[in-house]
């Protein structure tokens, strides 16, 4: 997907987990959010990060976005690579680790500390874990896929914090390394 259409706008789109909102600008795709409680809280959500930003039918290229973040929640494998994201806002730092993360295959998951590692500052677990926690794009970044230690999951920012990590994970048949899946 290349740059998208001159329209700058947000729109809501039910998912296996509930509403998910996406807002998209003339660079690509300026956020998504994960679902709220209801569909009028991602609504509000989606308001208060992109304020002014009308609510309007996505444009084609969008819509074709939309429908592979479905088929994502869905449990079809898909990087979602080729998106192109709007990072103009976002610290170089999270730029790197969000880069990272989108290298991680659908099924795979990786520690904040290896995460830390292949950005090249092994020291810099808890700072990974800080810039996902302000990831504006998942899960096209998928933060879901970097757990805290091979032992337990993490945080997670997304309503229904751990549970919807470990939903998203389950729903891609996770697995924590090359011979255990995460719910076997």
């Amino acid at each position: 997907m290349g740059p998208m259409a001159t329209a700058v706008g947000f729109c809501l789109f039910p998912t296996a987990l509930g509403h998910c909102g996406l807002a998209w600008n003339e660079k690509g795709l300026a956020g998504v959010q994960l679902p709220e409680a209801d569909e009028s809280g991602t609504r509000l959500r989606v308001k208060r990060s992109f304020p002014g930003t009308p609510e309007m039918a996505p444009p084609n290229d969008v819509q074709s976005v939309i429908a592979r973040i479905r088929a994502l929640l869905e449990g079809t494998p898909d990087g979602l690579l080729d998106v192109e994201l709007d990072m103009s806002d976002v610290p170089e730092f999270n730029q790197r680790v969000y880069a990272v993360t989108r290298a991680i295959d659908p099924g795979r998951t990786l520690t904040y500390g290896e995460v830390a590692l292949r950005i090249g500052e092994p020291g810099a677990a808890r700072a990974v874990g800080q810039a996902l926690g302000h990831n504006p794009f998942a899960p096209v970044v998928p933060c879901h896929r970097v757990l805290a230690a091979r032992s337990g999951a993490g945080g997670f920012s997304a309503e229904g914090g751990v549970a919807t990590k470990l939903r998203m994970l389950q729903i891609e048949k996770a697995q924590l390394g090359p011979e255990r899946g995460l719910f076997d």
